[in-house]
């Protein structure tokens, strides 16, 4: 494909990737996130096998890398966020005398 088309591609999905994001309510938006850190996660195995196919360019390969990098850093970043949202729902525990002081 020649770089043009992949240029309008990269700009069509990032617009229609705002899109759908901002039309999430606030309330769903973190277990939205939540749900689709498996699918990052297949998307970083996606980026490691097209890194190792990456014909020896340079380029390619700091594409690749940075590719990897951003991927990694998505899929730790989501798990963190959802055990950040966990954390809030588990009981506190209670005070041994009862409270009262």
């Amino acid at each position: 494909m020649s770089f043009i088309t992949e240029l309008v591609i990269l700009v069509l999905a990032a617009w229609v990737g705002i899109e759908v994001v901002s039309k999430v309510p606030q309330m769903l938006h973190t277990p939205l996130m939540s749900g689709t850190n498996a699918i990052h996660g297949v998307v970083l195995v996606g980026a490691i096998l097209v890194l190792g196919a990456a014909a020896g360019g340079t380029v390619e390969i700091i594409c690749g890398v940075v590719a990897v990098a951003f991927g990694a850093a998505n899929v730790v970043g989501g798990f963190v966020v959802t055990d950040r949202m966990l954390q809030m729902f588990k009981r506190r525990p209670e005070p041994k005398d009862g409270g009262a002081e």
